[in-house]
């Protein structure tokens, strides 16, 4: 039996599982049924801690991200700052190095027991989105009724931003997932739909890829923050807006982008076996919905 950690951020909710001691073997079905609100613990998100890779002796750890449909990802920021917060009070430290497919995330403590996360260098050249044919990546013509040409950003994972006059009206379950399986994006994509409210503030709401309209994303906002400075419509430090509460994305000057942000453990559990049994999975019940 595994152990895990339900966190949340905004909303955005993830099940951490601790593999480095322990050998955890997952299949996409697996995955799912962790996923599921029903017959699993339920999140948006699943992740698991490997051991840090020898190219990086200085990781605390590797960071397997999984959507909730069963798909393995690149980045989750929001995980990202739960992960470090925990793994930084195991060390007794302030600073730490997470590594995931996106590449190393030097994370740190910030005030009032938020975490920084260095997210890395942002991709805005087509063939780093990447995007199916070359174009301006300041205006992606998706041809999606209701809704203008999209910023598209690469922040570790694929990312389509658009600028809305009102956001909280949209029909994110509708337009969601024409954006994300758009024949544009050959690896989907995030879409990012937001509305300046203020200097140097965005609201944001997002369909993820791989696990539909979530709460709040972190790679996300950091998406927005950038694309919203490359429009011209903010500076390059962005407080990004979700429905309860906001994170703060700075693109720095060397191209990188931090993002501070809060995180919240729910509550902790152990995995019953019979979640990772075939004949328990969702997709084997006779009649399952697919």
């Amino acid at each position: 039996m595994y152990a895990f950690t339900k966190q949340q951020a905004f909303g955005n909710d993830f099940v951490v599982i601790d593999g480095r001691t322990l050998a955890v073997r997952l299949d996409t079905a697996v995955v799912r049924r962790i996923c599921d609100r029903r017959f699993g613990v339920g999140c948006d998100q699943l992740i698991v801690l490997r051991p840090a890779p020898a190219e990086a002796p200085d990781a605390a750890a590797y960071m397997q991200i999984f959507n909730a449909d069963g798909g393995e990802v690149e980045a989750c920021g929001n995980a990202t700052r739960g992960v470090a917060q925990t793994l930084m009070a195991e060390a007794g430290r302030g600073e730490v190095v997470v590594v995931t497919r996106a590449g190393r995330l030097a994370c740190r403590a910030a005030a009032d027991g938020r975490v920084t996360v260095d997210m890395g260098p942002v991709g805005t050249a087509w063939s780093q989105i990447p995007l199916a044919r070359a174009m301006d990546t300041l205006a992606v013509p998706l041809g999606i009724a209701g809704l203008p040409d999209a910023v598209a950003v690469n922040i570790g994972n694929p990312h389509a931003v658009h600028f809305m006059p009102d956001t909280l009206a949209m029909d994110v379950a509708a337009l969601g997932p024409q954006v994300e399986h758009h024949p544009l994006f050959p690896e989907r994509t995030n879409a990012e739909f937001a509305t300046l409210i203020g200097p140097d503030r965005v609201r944001m709401r997002i369909w993820e890829r791989g696990a539909g309209e979530t709460g709040a994303s972190g790679s996300g906002a950091c998406a927005t923050a950038v694309a919203a400075a490359r429009r011209g419509l903010t500076g390059r430090r962005v407080e990004v807006v979700f429905a309860t509460g906001s994170l703060s994305i700075a693109w720095l000057d060397n191209g990188r982008v931090e993002m501070t942000g809060g995180v919240e453990t729910s509550f902790t559990g152990v995995l019953d076996p019979g979640l990772f049994a075939a004949e328990a999975r969702p997709e084997a019940r006779p009649g399952a919905a697919a």
